[in-house]
């Protein structure tokens, strides 16, 4: 151990700052952690080396003296090298009292070093049981499609969809009825094991039991013990006007079945909602392009134009240009936290007729006449600024 480079244990540069060095060796404890690598002897002492050698260079004095003479400073007398900087060599502390000081982990129940004693390192490794054996279930997702209309006004459904759910034979205890729970021969009820690392000895929750301190006698035959079952189920929600694709909606308690008495966990319902065949949606607006006819862009009128609740009267005036934009107040999505709604915006496109009869040429032909068009086809305005080019 002593003649390891311990700036390059903790993966650091020999500049490195408190806090880099603090960073790097939470990473090198959670990859090495005995809870982590149980029966790894290799992970164990680099798990030991690591702790060390932050021990040494998260101190002041002790960093000076290693970077002055290497890791002789701390061994045990000899040659005249000085020894720690506090005189007693620098004696390497149980490592898990360094993990616990950086993570924040308070010792387990057992009075052990940090085994798989919950808080900190549960959140790391994905635990959540209680030491009783208890577990919470896992929140589940749900997506579910809808059209933009439904989205709009709202509504009920009915989903189905398969999860873990508390098995009826047992009632959720993992024992076959008329079965009863025993004390767990592996860690005679204490629901934690010791194990030994060498000069260090530390607790984890029973395999055996998972931590309850004890088993069911004979495992429910419906379960196979597990105490839940994979059932299809049904449930009726409720969509609330103004959702948008991402939104979420949460059922609490209708996820997974805990175990031994532990919380079901959370169902999450995904939304998208579909693409409409008329109407573009941007936050609570609602936009749509309207085709109109050239004899309407010139002598004005009122058209109907459909909206998401029905029909709605749209005033052109005359001479409007092709592309203008009308604003409908109101007409568009419902806002989710019962604000305003939002508006429909209409894009007129003026339509030219790709044909047309001999009547309409001959009419149209008298009306370029008496208007000047047929000698001008193109804007005055336009005319006078291009007229330089030619």
């Amino acid at each position: 151990m002593a003649k390891e480079d311990y700036y390059e244990l903790l993966g650091v540069q020999k500049g490195a700052t408190a806090e880099e060095m603090k960073k790097a060796y939470r990473k090198k404890a959670v990859q090495y952690h005995p809870d982590k690598n149980p029966g790894n002897k290799e992970a164990e002492e680099m798990f030991k080396k690591v702790a060390h050698a932050y021990e040494v260079l998260n101190d002041p004095e002790k960093r000076a003296a290693y970077d002055r003479y290497g890791a002789a400073a701390f061994e045990g007398g000899g040659g005249g090298v000085p020894r720690g900087p506090s005189g007693g060599g620098g004696g390497f502390h149980d490592p898990f009292d360094i993990f616990r000081e950086v993570f924040g982990q308070q010792g387990g129940a057992s009075g052990g070093g940090g085994g798989a004693g919950g808080g900190i390192f549960d959140e790391m490794f994905g635990g959540g049981g209680g030491r009783d054996g208890t577990r919470d279930g896992a929140d589940l997702r749900y997506d579910l499609e809808i059209s933009l209309e439904e989205a709009a006004r709202g509504f009920e459904k009915e989903i189905s969809f398969r999860k873990n759910m508390s098995c009826e034979r047992c009632e959720g205890n993992g024992a076959e009825p008329g079965s009863k729970k025993v004390t767990c021969p592996t860690c005679r009820g204490a629901g934690q094991i010791r194990r030994s690392g060498g000069i260090i000895t530390y607790t984890q929750a029973c395999p055996t039991c998972r931590g309850a301190g004890s088993k069911v006698e004979r495992p429910c035959t419906a379960c196979r013990g597990e105490g839940r079952m994979a059932q299809n189920t049904k449930l009726n929600i409720r969509i609330p006007p103004g959702v948008d694709t991402g939104s979420r909606l949460r059922s609490s308690g209708n996820g997974e079945a805990g175990l031994a008495g532990g919380q079901p966990g959370d169902l999450y319902i995904v939304l998208s909602v579909k693409e409409h065949e008329l109407f573009e949606r941007q936050g609570e607006d609602l936009f749509c392009e309207i085709p109109i006819k050239f004899t309407l862009v010139a002598l004005g009128g009122t058209i109907e134009v459909p909206t998401l609740t029905g029909k709605a009267s749209l005033k052109i005036p005359a001479a409007t240009a092709s592309g203008t934009t009308f604003r409908l107040r109101g007409k568009g999505m419902p806002n989710l936290r019962g604000g305003a709604p939002g508006d429909q915006l209409l894009r007129v496109q003026v339509e030219v007729p790709q044909k047309i009869s001999e009547e309409q040429r001959r009419l149209l032909e008298e009306f370029a006449r008496v208007s000047g068009d047929a000698n001008e086809p193109t804007s005055k305005s336009f005319f006078e600024k291009a007229k330089k080019f030619f």
